[in-house]
């Protein structure tokens, strides 16, 4: 496993919320999890940067905002805040409810804040803070209550006297109006005069002067009801994320030379040790210093059956203890869990949009005022050009206002890639924004890794050939007697098949290391070598056991050679397993019509094997460079992604349109992949791929629908077939819809 860099120089400022000055890379054990660490900033090779540095390049701020109901209001925090004074960038992400804000003097946290209250939404200080408890449902109700009362009154006072009937209808109008313009004036001065808001108070104000009055109140009506299902649409799509952020316990149970002590999560730091019962869920990354237990994984991994998890082992935040009491040692910083992690990589996919959404967003940028200049041509231009009736064609005309609504193409594709992003998440596949989940859709070529990634990526002992005067136990033994201690993982293959046959390892003095070679012992004064072939003197050999030797490197076999004086005793044959699922990972790949091979720096015979048990191409004894190379060659004429775990793979990962990461690879690996299976399962890729492309299906869907709903009803109001309470049940019944289809893809499962 490598290093990350995930350290952050805290500081507190007098608003009480804590901003971050830059980041220095620092060596230190990786944290468990699928996903690459959430480092901040990059910092220069000369050290921390210096206060003037840290003025120039700003600090970053974080708020978590209450109160918005789609990705256009997030635009609209945006633009408010970034015409501050010392606002550099500033970001919001949807998903995640979460703002930040790169401050350079003179721009100050509490400008940001007023900014965004004045924009009509909430901003709360620490990010990690729940959100305020929801409302009573009558009281977040009471506006359209209010109002359908109303309406219901002044319907039937109208039937006994129609002017008190009207002026009913009027404050009716009056009740739903205000609130709206107060909005759209908020918004208008916050750098968003052409709001929905905008839209819908022209509407209803011209509505009212033309005399419409039940009208205008039944455009008011329609549009709140649309907001109140848009609120609740949003709240469905972030219901993954905030199952994802109550995995963490808020509360730890630290072990201290006094006893247990009950802390609080966020105060856990590396060391501390931590105890965990049945039941509860892991506080924070840590390795396990309970011999074995039961974990259910499920809500990181996607691994649906509980895991036997043995002393030493790493854990991620938020596992389930399932059978017996535990205790951890911690390793992830605070607020850098798994979980953690997780939820930094949804903020970035919620800020890497797909190309599609970026479309779609600059698009209604000049949409909108484009649709109110062609109303306002189309309320003038009749009457004036062909002396037309005033009052229809301003009828006609404010209905094409409320048409012009992007409200549901707007939403069409963010809704879309937030829901795939979730149900990704939970079947343990984890994107890196909607540009990765589009392109994913798109590739017909997969390339693999070898060694970790279609393989174990532990060599286990296949075969082995005794000579006289040894016998098998008798070479294991001594095989295992020179290997013990040892990291490597030949050494470890060894002594792992002398433990499964009950073999206690042969006491061998002096051993020490041979460079590259082997290792080499003293047993019954006798030297004891264990080594590769090639470093073996060829007049020790035998013809027989050179025969043998080429039989078992023509089958792909990794080959060590035991001799005892001069003699050769033993030959090992190890090889590294294929993974349970890779065969079935790669047919099911290969039925979504996609192409697959293995580059590896393997040599060419265990290439061979592998390859020929799945059924795929290769390219062997490939250096990193090489692989570079040889996925840039593909990538000319194939949409190519490759899958990848060790840093070797990272320049590859980083060149292929889409880089996977096995989720237990390097950091390395996964700072530079699109996409990270936190659970190692093969068959993960083809449920990415079948999700990325009912995706883009549904996308499709979502904009047909949004632009063929607002043309047909472009063409009846225009020809006054239909009126403005139709325009805006055409514009909010779109937006309902679209977004209910978007939240179809939560249900995906795997196949």
């Amino acid at each position: 496993m490598g290093h990350c860099c995930h350290h952050h120089h805290s500081k507190e400022n007098a608003a009480g919320h804590r901003h971050d000055a830059g980041c220095a890379p620092r060596s230190e054990p990786a944290p468990c999890g699928a996903v690459p660490t959430a480092a901040e900033t990059a910092q220069g090779p000369d050290g921390p940067p210096s206060d003037e540095e840290d003025d120039r390049r700003g600090s970053r701020h974080h708020w978590r905002i209450a109160g918005m109901d789609c990705p256009s209001c997030a635009a609209k925090i945006e633009t408010a805040v970034r015409r501050l004074p010392g606002v550099q960038s500033a970001e919001v992400r949807f998903a995640t409810e979460r703002l930040q804000v790169r401050l350079a003097p003179p721009g100050t946290p509490a400008e940001v804040e007023q900014a965004i209250i004045a924009a009509g939404f909430t901003p709360l200080t620490e990010p990690r803070a729940p959100l305020p408890a929801p409302t009573p449902w009558w009281r977040s109700q009471l506006d359209i209550l209010t109002l359908l009362a109303l309406m219901l009154a002044a319907a039937l006072a109208g039937l006994l006297s129609p002017p008190l009937g009207q002026a009913l209808f009027t404050l009716a109008t009056l009740w739903g109006l205000v609130p709206i313009a107060r909005q759209a004036w908020r918004l208008a001065r916050s750098g968003s005069p052409f709001s929905i808001e905008t839209l819908m108070t022209v509407a209803a104000t011209g509505a009212l002067f033309l005399g419409e009055t039940a009208e205008a109140a039944m455009v008011l009506l329609l549009f709140m009801v649309g907001e109140k299902l848009e609120s609740l649409a949003a709240s469905r799509a972030r219901k993954g994320v905030k199952a994802l952020m109550a995995l963490v316990p808020e509360q730890a149970r630290r072990l201290t030379a006094d006893g247990p002590v009950e802390v609080g999560a966020a105060e856990l730091v590396p060391g501390d040790r931590i105890e965990v019962h049945p039941g509860g869920r892991l506080p924070a990354d840590g390795e396990l210093l309970t011999p074995l237990a039961a974990f259910d994984e499920s809500a990181v991994t996607g691994e649906s059956l509980p895991v036997e998890r043995k002393g030493g082992e790493r854990l991620a935040a938020g596992s389930l203890v399932v059978d017996v009491p535990v205790q951890l040692r911690v390793t992830s910083e605070p607020g850098d869990n798994t979980v953690d992690r997780i939820l930094h990589l949804m903020e970035q996919a919620d800020a890497n949009r797909a190309p599609i959404a970026r479309f779609i967003e600059r698009f209604s940028r000049w949409y909108t005022p484009a649709m109110m200049l062609a109303a306002l041509l189309v309320i003038l231009l009749p009457p004036l050009a062909f002396g037309a009736d005033w009052q229809t064609w301003i009828y006609r005309g404010l209905a094409l206002l409320l048409i012009g609504c992007p409200c549901a193409l707007v939403i069409s594709t963010p809704a879309a890639v937030t829901s795939a992003l979730a149900a990704a998440t939970r079947l343990g596949v984890l994107i890196k924004g909607g540009a990765a989940l589009e392109q994913l859709g798109r590739i017909d070529t997969l390339a693999f890794d070898k060694t970790g990634t279609l393989t174990l990526g532990r060599p286990a002992l296949s075969e082995l050939k005794v000579y006289p005067p040894a016998e098998h136990r008798q070479a294991l033994a001594l095989a295992a007697g020179l290997e013990a201690g040892s990291h490597h993982p030949l050494a470890r293959a060894l002594v792992a098949a002398a433990e499964e046959r009950g073999l206690t390892p042969a006491t061998v003095d002096d051993k020490r290391t041979l460079a590259g070679a082997g290792m080499q012992g003293r047993w019954q004064d006798q030297a004891l070598l264990l080594c590769s072939p090639a470093h073996l003197p060829d007049a020790w050999l035998t013809p027989d056991q050179r025969r043998e030797l080429a039989r078992l490197r023509a089958g792909g076999h990794t080959l060590v050679v035991l001799a005892l004086g001069q003699s050769v005793l033993a030959l090992f044959a190890l090889n590294d397993r294929l993974r349970d699922d890779a065969e079935d990972g790669i047919a099911t790949l290969k039925a979504l019509n996609i192409d697959c091979l293995m580059l590896t720096g393997d040599h060419d015979q265990a290439a061979a094997r592998i390859a020929g048990q799945l059924g795929i191409g290769y390219r062997a004894g490939l250096r990193p460079e090489d692989k570079l190379a040889e996925v840039e060659r593909l990538g000319r004429t194939r949409s190519l992604a490759m899958v990848g775990d060790g840093i070797n793979d990272a320049p590859a990962l980083r060149r292929a349109s889409v880089g996977i990461a096995m989720g237990q690879g390097t950091d390395v690996a996964l700072d530079n992949a699109d996409v990270a299976l936190s659970h190692n399962r093969l068959t993960g890729l083809a449920d990415a791929i079948r999700l990325s492309r009912a995706t883009h299906a549904n996308i499709r869907q979502n904009v047909t629908l949004a632009l063929g709903l607002k043309a047909v009803f472009l063409v009846t109001s225009l020809t006054g077939l239909t009126g403005l309470w139709l325009a805006v049940l055409a514009d909010t019944g779109a937006t309902a819809l679209v977004t209910l289809n978007a939240l179809r893809l939560l249900r995906f499962r795997g196949g």
